[in-house]
């Protein structure tokens, strides 16, 4: 199949892209970087250089595909940057996508969304990702559209370094022994390929996760793999949204952020609970092990 990959080479679009070519699909990635052009070449894949911003590239690219794989980003820096707002530009970017697939005669869709992606209430900065999966479900019933809804990152754990290593803990506005998701990257681009090979028929959700664990049992097993006591400590949202401000974060983006974290004790998570997925093979203890020690012992 001729299938069209969003998001350049990060954390999901390249393994998805890698495993896909195993498979011999044709495939094309997108990325707003002409250097990443070798790269992608390099592994066997068409290169499409161009922004999510633009929707006559968008649509270039996604004329004669079978599937388009879509996703939204900003690229990096974007949560610092004071002269962007990251819901009203995503949003954007989903209207783009729209337009693309229409326009282009695309039939078949694996949008990547988010936890959260359920509701406008409650979820701070993720509202984007509802708003996108509203826009998309404008399209013609003749669009079957698959939407992936992944929990928390691992990498994002990658964060908490600095404070661990500076006073041995880890401060959100949230916390205590209540299990919550986590994802591996590698494990949503697994999932992601199986649905891409799957019978697509109208709307679908899936949420992808690969552990459950709780505030205070990450801080032990994080602890556990760099061999020192990590502690997990809750402040107030008017204190962690002031500490993302003094980091440099837009005030916007980190009250959004805030609104976020703070979800995590209402529902955010109420509609996962009601269609908890099995969890994939890529456990957080492997990851602390793995990958958060090695980069804690170069930070």
């Amino acid at each position: 199949m001729k299938i069209v990959i969003t998001g350049s080479l990060g954390h999901i679009s390249r393994p998805l892209t890698e495993i896909l070519l195993h498979k011999g699909h044709d495939i094309t990635v997108v990325s707003s970087k002409e250097a990443r052009r070798a790269e992608i070449e390099a592994l066997g894949a068409h290169a499409a250089i161009g922004t999510m911003r633009d929707a006559a590239f968008l649509t270039e690219t996604f004329r004669g595909a079978d599937i388009v794989y879509a996703m939204e980003t900003l690229g990096e820096g974007a949560f610092m940057d004071h002269n962007l707002d990251i819901v009203t530009e995503i949003t954007q970017i989903g209207r783009n996508y729209r337009q693309a697939i229409a326009d282009a005669g695309v039939k078949k869709v694996i949008h990547l969304s988010s936890i959260g992606g359920h509701t406008d209430q409650g979820n701070g900065m993720l509202n984007f990702h509802y708003n996108v999966e509203q826009i998309l479900a404008s399209l013609p019933a003749s669009v079957s559209i698959k939407t992936m809804r992944p929990v928390g990152f691992y990498y994002n754990l990658l964060q908490f370094i600095p404070t661990i290593r500076a006073q041995g803990a880890i401060y959100q506005n949230y916390g205590g022994d209540k299990k919550e998701p986590w994802v591996a990257p590698e494990d949503i681009a697994v999932v992601i390929a199986e649905e891409m090979e799957a019978p697509f028929e109208g709307r679908s959700v899936r949420y992808i996760a690969s552990d459950e664990v709780s505030p205070n049992e990450l801080a032990q097993i994080l602890g556990s793999a760099i061999g020192r006591e990590v502690r997990w400590i809750e402040i107030s949202d008017a204190q962690m949204e002031q500490a993302l401000i003094g980091a440099g974060m837009n005030p916007t983006t980190a009250h959004g952020y805030t609104e976020m974290n703070a979800g995590r004790k209402t529902g955010l998570y109420e509609d996962y609970d009601k269609h908890r997925p099995v969890l994939s093979p890529t456990k957080l203890a492997d990851y602390a092990k793995n990958v958060f020690a090695a980069a804690y012992s170069k930070s």
